[in-house]
């Protein structure tokens, strides 16, 4: 239980560096990620058109493997027809996970989204202002930012998500 209690204090601790947040209804910024399984790497502009739910999340975070991976599997398989889900694989610890790692937990967690490796460990989490892992932006169908959100917790931070997700879907 201690390396969770860790994990924990690390995102408290990344999560009281950031000084601002995200602007709301303003376009993304650009990510810089890396294939993982040899696809090519979307561009943020490839979504436009349909809302985007962005995850960040890590394959060392508990909350991550538990709960946020099968909500955007979940969301994937009731709503995808209506929203994109693309996951940011973030590694501030620098753990270095290979393709094979990334392989086995794909397939172990039924992964039904896209995901890819964030650049140099961190890059566009840093870039998202993301407060840990795991952390999910929500974008409207023209690329702008309408919620960031950090954790998974089913009774608060997936609630809100849940809220926040039918609420652009129903405008």
């Amino acid at each position: 239980m201690d390396w969770v209690w860790t994990f924990c204090l690390t995102c408290a601790k990344l999560n009281e560096l950031e000084v601002e947040d995200l602007i709301l209804d303003t376009p993304i910024l650009p990510w810089s990620l890396e294939s993982i399984f040899g696809d090519d790497v979307p561009d943020t502009s490839d979504f436009l058109g349909q809302p985007l739910l962005i995850l960040f999340f890590g394959l060392s975070c508990p909350g991550c493997l538990g709960r946020a991976v099968p909500y955007a599997n979940r969301t994937v398989v009731e709503l995808g027809d209506r929203i994109s889900v693309i996951g940011i694989h973030s590694d501030f610890h620098r753990s270095g996970f290979t393709d094979s790692q990334f392989q086995k937990a794909k397939e172990a967690l039924y992964v039904r989204f896209p995901f890819y490796r964030d650049q140099n460990f961190d890059r566009t989490f840093k870039d998202y202002r993301a407060g840990g892992t795991p952390h999910w932006i929500l974008l409207d169908a023209e690329g702008k930012v309408k919620y960031s959100l950090f954790g998974s917790d089913p009774n608060n931070a997936l609630l809100k998500l849940d809220y926040r997700i039918a609420e652009l879907l129903a405008s």
